[in-house]
């Protein structure tokens, strides 16, 4: 009996202290917006760090406009070089 008599006061104390603790966090916004993050996550905003080569987007051999630049400039300079035979 004599526990019984400790735990009811603790059990009111822990009760009151997790009701605070649920207000607090109501009145700071926690609970505003739940379904926000749980979309968010599913948005790719990362394309741009993606490796050409490792995009699943489109395909690997579909040359972008500058590595068709690239390719063009780098085909310029072996015809300015004189070849050697």
């Amino acid at each position: 009996m004599q526990i019984v008599m400790f735990l009811v006061p603790v059990m009111l104390i822990l009760v009151t202290l997790g009701i605070v603790l649920f207000s607090w966090a109501v009145k700071n916004g926690q609970y505003d917006d739940l379904e926000g993050p749980a979309h968010r996550i599913l948005y790719d905003d990362d394309k741009d760090m993606i490796p050409d080569d490792a995009r699943t987007d489109r395909p690997a051999k579909e040359a972008t406009s500058e590595q068709a630049a690239d390719t063009n400039e780098d085909n310029d300079l072996e015809e300015d070089k004189p070849e050697k035979g």
